[in-house]
């Protein structure tokens, strides 16, 4: 299975909303292989990021981004890509998108919840945590969080869209544009030390 790696090496807009600054959307399974590289409505450039919550270079990154975002008042688009490799992040994700339906903003805060606690989280646990950040957010955690299936199929959908375009590792960083049709996306290839630097590059072009 090709999608199998996880970075380590050392050194988050269905439409975009602007009040005094920008904040993380997550847009799932409404995109595909042929829009996934577009930004979203209203906005000439995005961060695009497939994640993995158990990821050691995705904890490191995401900050990153996130500042990143601020600083050049852009969006982050996040979509999920739980490797086969880590026991407990694709049950992390759905969590993630049960704590979406109550407000973007308290799925994202799980979020870096997760990344910040991620090195003491084991697939025992990982309910025990959600359950303390629920209870912290008085947002109910009931026992079965997606009894339909809703949010895996959500997961499964971003799975599915990074298989579709060849995805081999986490964190991928798309610094993706509408200005350039002949080139729409650069990857950032190392997100923790030359994304700012990929980001000016796309805005010259």
């Amino acid at each position: 299975m090709k999608y199998k790696f996880c970075l380590r090496t050392p050194v988050f807009f269905l439409l975009l909303i602007l009040f005094s600054s920008f904040s993380t959307l997550r847009v799932a399974a409404q995109d595909t292989p042929d829009t996934v590289f577009r930004p979203p409505k209203g906005s000439q450039y995005a961060i695009v990021v497939f994640e993995d919550l158990q990821c050691p270079m995705c904890r490191r990154v995401a900050p990153m981004l996130e500042q990143a975002s601020k600083d050049y008042k852009i969006p982050i688009v996040i979509h999920d890509f739980p490797l086969p490799l880590h026991n407990w992040s694709y049950q992390a994700a759905i969590m993630a998108r049960y704590f979406d339906t109550h407000s973007k903003a308290t799925g994202n805060e799980f979020r870096d919840y997760i990344f910040q606690n991620q090195l003491e989280i084991t697939p025992q646990n990982l309910r025990g945590y959600a359950e303390k950040f629920a209870a912290a957010h008085k947002v109910d955690f009931p026992f079965m969080i997606d009894p339909g299936n809703k949010f895996a199929a959500m997961v499964n959908a971003d799975r599915d869209l990074g298989k579709a375009i060849k995805l081999d590792h986490t964190p991928t960083v798309y610094i993706v544009s509408s200005r350039n049709p002949s080139k729409p996306y650069v990857e950032v290839q190392k997100p923790d030390s030359q994304l700012y630097a990929t980001i000016d590059a796309v805005m010259k072009e």
